[in-house]
């Protein structure tokens, strides 16, 4: 009886197959939820592919807006040009003639209008462009209303349509990004990029008519009128002509190659093409009439191609999308699939890996406890196939913790790390430790880079101020040592001035480049050429076993300097002026022997240049001298010997007074010290930064004084103040603080201060343009001053922090009238980068009245007003009663800093 209770109570029991296949189903559920999460992936894909069709689509629409846009252009600027007197005598035919013309012109605009308009109905409402078509459609009717009314010039014409072109190519790249964003296959990807490159073409080339006649017809300072425009334009179209040979669509790229070779389009290239030849260009109506039409033509052609690459990505974007239902479809019919067949294959499992299962639970245990075990392959079929992949998995875990050991300690050479590992998870693993690596190794190469520009000048490679002081510090450590001497050479290029007056900046920069390396190529191996700044380079020789030896060098070093330059077709030639400074046993001080070397440079300089000289007991006395003149400077600075005197800046147009530039003056004993006597001694050491920080402090304070003696009126501009700041006192740490403390303490607006700098610190030292930067953040408005007389090219203006230019008087005052272009032309450039400008040493009415011309902003100068003491100066802000004369501010000339 009990035996049959027990067989019942064992039959009762539940087989283990049945507990593993209850086990399984686990998984099931998990293919079943993964199937629907890859289902709805794939719908994803539908969703997308078809947004991305959308968004082809609007492509192609705004393409149509843009071109249409563009086909107004043309008829328009007729319009206007037809319009001008000037541009019937131009041409050299009768006004009713012109109206013949004018008629056809006007035909055409209504017919562009009309597609024009039709292209804005043709977006739908909600797609991807439709946000442009409002401001489009405002922007149009605001101009044509303007343009009909002929009120406006024909360069604002041209320049809003193709502010509304560039709008609606902005919205067409911004819908063709957003359809390839969606994930759509490379080809769809590449049809798309085909449309932009096409579509760019066409834009090009529908600008360059407008411009070619511009440049026949505007004047010769409007923007669309400029031959640089024309050029410019140029450059767009046949850049675009180019990108069209990347097309990827060969069948695109054959339709191009006729249109390009065809009669019309080669034709138009010629007529189109820059020239200087004066008898290309079309100065006949019919001519002119023709070459219109001829114009509209390639134009179509070009938008035939458009409209073929658009076709072509419709085309590709529709079969995406169909091509993404059919993935869903099949991915569903492979999930239920796949599910029916684990269901059925959970079941037979089970009956057959129940014995092994348990040893195989308990190292799996172990694994996942990050105990890295011998997997035992051991039991079924099935079993041992899950035991050998688990091992294979143990396997590559050890790798990666073997590669991860070694990227832990720092070895990235380690041929393990180039392993790489197997299966998908692998690579990505793989890729990561990788990725680690390279950035490991980029943040080294990194730091290299920043060390090497901080110590070495960008121009010419050769180590900078900065790092010259510290590579004679460490010779003299090592001189001191082995009593051995070392020398300095300090070279001043000679006549470098003349060539980038003569020749640009550019080519400044070619000679600096070619000197340095004329130089490396002259010393020694182990000595070291660095380069200070400007045209200014030192030798660091050493070992030296004679005075001699650094004469001989220091000849050499001239006549290698002196060997003509090939710059740009044209030869140049610079000098060389080279003082010597010896350091017999490292004793001297690196800074010492930088001024020793520096003053015997100046003396080979006043002697006639092209000459070297040693520094010896009579410049050893001149710089006690001047030693004695810092302390005085100094006791000054102490005792209120220092001065401001305030010379008055004005502005051109009416001569109201715009503000002050605050100048330093030394009353010494009762008598004032010229200032190129003590601020260049100043400027030579440290102590110009304590004179600059005194210079900050009374200058702010002073017109604080006078804002609160004379509140300004409201509405009223008010006046400003100047202060010169020295290169050396721009690089130093504490410039910010200096400048916020100064501010602080008088109470004076940020924005009514104006720091001065030379451009060859900007140009030279990157520290400079940081505490530019942040001093512009602060509200200080920043000038470059005596522009024209450093290395800063036009071109550089838009990248510095600065608001405002100051043209060196020497350009001023010049009677060369190809000076007096010069002074034109920074002044147009400067207003065309947003920057106002002041002429410095106006001394003649003919000098102001020029400015005035050239739409300079401010001036200064002996013939506006001298440097004033403060009292005078103050009383210029004081208003004059009637009847009462002005105060005078005339005298003796002052000797200007």
């Amino acid at each position: 009886m009990a035996e049959s209770t027990t067989t019942r109570a064992r039959r009762r029991g539940i087989a283990l197959w049945c507990y593993l296949t209850a086990l399984v189903t686990v998984p099931l559920i998990g293919v079943g939820v993964l199937t629907t999460l890859i289902a709805g992936a794939r719908s994803a894909e539908v969703d997308s592919a078809a947004r991305a069709d959308q968004g082809v689509r609007a492509v192609a629409g705004l393409d149509a807006l843009r071109a249409a846009t563009e086909q107004e252009i043309l008829p328009a600027l007729a319009l206007t040009v037809i319009d001008d007197p000037a541009a019937a005598q131009q041409l050299g035919v009768q006004p009713w003639l012109l109206g013949t013309v004018r008629s056809t012109a006007e035909q055409a605009l209504a017919e562009r209008r009309t597609l024009t308009d039709q292209a804005l109905a043709a977006v739908p409402e909600g797609s991807l462009g439709s946000a442009v078509v409002g401001r489009v459609d405002e922007a149009l009717a605001w101009l044509r209303a303007r343009s009909d009314a002929g009120d406006v010039r024909l360069e604002q014409i041209y320049l809003g349509y193709l502010d509304i072109s560039n709008e609606v190519m902005t919205a067409e790249r911004a819908a063709a990004a957003a359809a390839v964003s969606e994930g759509v296959p490379a080809r769809t990807v590449r049809a798309v990029q085909d449309v932009q490159t096409v579509a760019q073409l066409a834009q090009d080339a529908g600008r360059q008519m407008p411009l070619y006649l511009g440049s026949l017809f505007a004047p010769d300072d409007a923007l669309i009128g400029s031959r640089l425009a024309w050029e410019t334009g140029w450059l767009s179209y046949t850049d675009a002509k180019r990108q069209m040979d990347e097309l990827s669509s060969g069948s695109l790229r054959t339709a191009w190659q006729e249109v390009r070779q065809s009669d019309l389009m080669t034709e138009l290239d010629t007529l189109l093409t820059p020239s200087d030849a004066p008898d290309e260009f079309v100065t006949d109506t019919t001519r002119m009439t023709d070459l219109l039409f001829s114009s509209g033509d390639r134009d179509m052609q070009l938008a035939g191609l458009v409209d073929t690459a658009v076709d072509t990505a419709v085309t590709l974007a529709a079969g995406d999308r169909e091509e993404a239902a059919a993935d869903l479809r099949t991915t569903l019919q492979v999930g239920v699939g796949l599910l029916l067949l684990s269901v059925v294959g959970a079941v037979w499992m089970g009956r057959t890996v129940s014995r092994k299962l348990g040893v195989l639970a308990g190292q799996a245990t172990q694994i996942s406890q990050g105990e890295l075990v011998e997997v035992e392959v051991d039991g079924p079929r099935e079993v041992r196939t899950v035991s050998a992949a688990l091992g294979e998995a143990v396997a590559g875990l050890r790798r990666i913790q073997d590669q991860a050991q070694a990227v832990a300690r720092g070895d990235l050479d380690d041929a393990l790390l180039d392993q790489p590992l197997p299966g998908p998870l692998g690579e990505v693993v793989h890729a990561s430790i990788q990725q680690i690596v390279s950035s490991v190794r980029q943040r080294e190469e990194l730091q290299f880079a920043l060390a090497h520009r901080a110590t070495h000048d960008p121009l010419t490679e050769l180590p900078n101020r900065a790092q010259a002081l510290t590579l004679v510090t460490s010779a003299l450590h090592r001189a001191r040592r082995s009593s051995e001497m070392t020398g300095l050479l300090f070279v001043d290029l000679d006549g470098f001035k003349a060539v980038n007056d003569a020749h640009g900046h550019a080519a400044g920069d070619t000679v600096l480049r070619k000197v340095a390396a004329r130089m490396r190529s002259l010393v020694r191996a182990g000595d070291v050429v660095c380069r200070l700044g400007g045209d200014e380079f030192v030798v660091l020789v050493e070992p030296v076993e004679t005075e001699r030896d650094l004469q001989e060098l220091a000849e050499r070093l001239i006549a290698g300097v002196s060997e003509p330059i090939v710059v740009g077709g044209a030869t140049v030639r610079v000098g060389a002026s080279i003082g010597i400074a010896v350091s017999r046993d490292g004793g001297a001080d690196a800074d010492v022997l930088f001024a020793e070397a520096d003053t015997a440079a100046y003396r080979a300089k006043q002697h006639g240049r092209g000459r070297a000289e040693v520094f010896d007991e009579a410049l050893r006395s001149a710089l006690a001298l001047r030693a004695e003149t810092e302390a005085a400077i100094t006791a000054a600075l102490g005792n209120g010997e220092m001065r401001l005197h305030y010379q008055p800046v004005v502005d051109v147009a009416d001569q109201r007074l715009h503000g002050y530039e605050a100048l330093v003056r030394w009353q010494r004993d009762g008598v004032f010290v010229p200032p190129d006597e003590f601020i260049p001694v100043a400027e030579m050491s440290s102590l110009v930064c304590d004179l600059d920080r005194w210079v900050l402090g009374e200058a702010t304070r002073q017109l604080a004084a006078w804002r609160a003696e004379v509140p300004p009126v409201p509405g009223e501009p008010e006046p400003t103040m100047a202060v010169n700041v020295s290169g050396r006192h721009l690089t130093d740490p504490r410039l910010v603080t200096a400048v916020a403390d100064a501010l602080a303490a008088s109470g004076l607006p940020p924005h009514l201060l104006v720091l001065e700098v030379t451009e060859t610190v900007l140009v030279d030292d990157p520290v400079a343009m940081t505490h530019l930067s942040r001093l512009r953040d602060m509200g200080v408005a920043i000038a470059i001053d005596d522009f024209g007389t450093g290395y800063t090219s036009i071109g550089q203006l838009r990248h510095m922090p600065v608001d405002t230019l100051k043209i060196d008087r020497s350009f001023v005052t010049s009677p060369d009238p190809g000076q007096r272009e010069l002074v034109a032309l920074i002044i147009r450039a400067a207003h065309t980068f947003g920057l106002s400008v002041v002429a410095e040493g106006v001394e003649e009415p003919l000098q102001l009245q020029r400015l005035r011309q050239q739409a300079c902003d401010h001036a200064q100068g002996f013939l506006l007003h001298r440097p004033l003491p403060a009292e005078a100066a103050g009383a210029l802000l004081r208003p004059v009663p009637d009847g009462v004369p002005a105060p005078r501010t005339d005298g003796e000339p002052v000797p200007a800093s």
